[in-house]
């Protein structure tokens, strides 16, 4: 499998560029904002954010950039679902419809388009959705503090994922890789200990 079929930066020519890690302000700054972005989450959806489903929210609009990103080979349009995924959630919540079931079918739906356009990058992106979405999902169902405490723990594991693409600078841009590990971390955390402290 060539570094092109994870969406890694191409030439005009279609060979694959390698461009340097960003450097470490850089890199303290994307993760700066990626915990800034999070500790907001939480806050943003007291008394709320005390269930399972704030970090279930944000691991199906993570999970989603990715897909999204290797379904049509563009980096840039993980950024792009950070914005959609979150329209769809205030969306659904409009309609009165739960959040996991929006984030579900737009994740569906976009399975689908990538098993046919793109099988081979799509396919771990798929099953890292219903790995890390699946276990927050399934979180929603248990009592209220074992709920979060396991959402908050999916969340927090799938920062070794964003990482895992910041290191190999594929699939996804290396900022949003970042931005979205020190998200996950943040309110992955914040999450597990609010349900250890009760």
């Amino acid at each position: 499998m060539n570094r092109t079929d994870h969406a890694a930066p191409t030439a005009t020519d279609g060979t694959a560029v390698t461009t340097p890690p960003p450097s470490i302000p850089l890199i303290v700054v994307a993760l700066a904002i990626g915990v800034a972005s999070g500790i907001g989450l939480l806050f943003s959806g007291y008394p709320e954010a005390l269930s399972a489903t704030v970090p279930m929210t944000a691991l199906g609009i993570a999970t989603l950039c990715y897909l999204a990103a290797a379904v049509t080979g563009l980096r840039w349009v993980a950024w792009l679902v950070v914005g959609v995924g979150t329209v769809l959630v205030f969306g659904a919540e409009l309609l009165d419809v739960p959040r996991w079931a929006a984030l579900t079918g737009a994740g569906v739906v976009l399975v689908v388009v990538g098993l046919i356009r793109r099988p081979r990058v799509t396919t771990p992106q798929a099953l890292a959705m219903l790995a890390y979405f699946g276990v927050a999902v399934v979180a929603l169902a248990l009592e209220p503090r074992i709920g979060l405490a396991l959402a908050g723990a999916a969340l927090a594991a799938h920062a070794a994922w964003d990482f895992v693409h910041y290191r190999r600078n594929e699939v996804v841009g290396r900022s949003l890789a970042l931005w979205c590990m020190g998200l996950d971390l943040a309110l992955g955390f914040v999450c597990i200990g609010i349900a250890i402290a009760g």
